[in-house]
């Protein structure tokens, strides 16, 4: 079933130290979210990559949704540039108002709280709770070696082909990224016991 994506959720690194190669890929994906009709669901703060995607996706037509939770707010990180800004209790009502205001997601280079979101989103799908789409968009190899734990986690019996084929999408290149979405089709179905759970 072909269902109308209309905001992209990205979750990705709010630091300003990184590689430059980073910032290009958020902000060239930002581009591209605006230019294809798109809007984006971000943290809602002007840190790293997370602005550097939401400001071109505002500057080439495409509404920024921000989501932050209460304690960030306090810190200063909150940006007044959001068409709409959702302030969230903590973490976990932040990752629950982001999941709900979203079709899809893209998972950049980040840190420890994306490595957290990107896990709760890959279960979400896996137990069929979501049927999105959720791309990761592997900017320098960066999650290289992510994936291949997530091979050992398949190889070993931790977990099944189905959570290796059938949950997220690697792209390479910010363009690769929004022509998965693009194209997506959304599974008609949730996945059968066997399909989570069988060898």
């Amino acid at each position: 079933m072909v269902k109308k994506i209309k905001n992209i959720c990205v979750f990705c690194s709010a630091s300003d130290f990184l590689e430059e190669k980073y910032y290009e890929d958020a902000k060239e994906l930002g581009f591209l979210i605006g230019q294809n009709g798109y809007n984006i669901v971000y943290g809602g703060s002007t840190l790293g990559m997370m602005w550097a995607c939401a400001s071109e996706v505002k500057a080439n037509g495409g509404k920024v949704y921000g989501v932050m939770p209460q304690k960030l707010v306090e810190m200063g990180c909150r940006t007044d540039n959001c068409d709409e800004f959702y302030l969230a209790e903590g973490m976990r009502d932040r990752k629950a108002k982001m999941d709900e205001i979203s079709d899809a997601v893209i998972v950049m280079a980040g840190g420890f709280g994306t490595l957290e979101e990107f896990a709760e989103m890959f279960v979400q799908k896996q137990l069929g709770y979501i049927k999105k789409p959720i791309v990761v968009l592997n900017t320098n190899g960066y999650y290289d070696k992510l994936l291949e734990f997530f091979n050992q986690i398949v190889n070993e019996k931790f977990a099944n082909e189905f959570a290796r084929k059938n949950i997220i999408y690697v792209a390479k290149t910010p363009q690769e990224a929004v022509d998965y979405i693009n194209n997506y089709i959304e599974p008609e179905r949730v996945p059968s016991k066997h399909e989570i759970y069988s060898r």
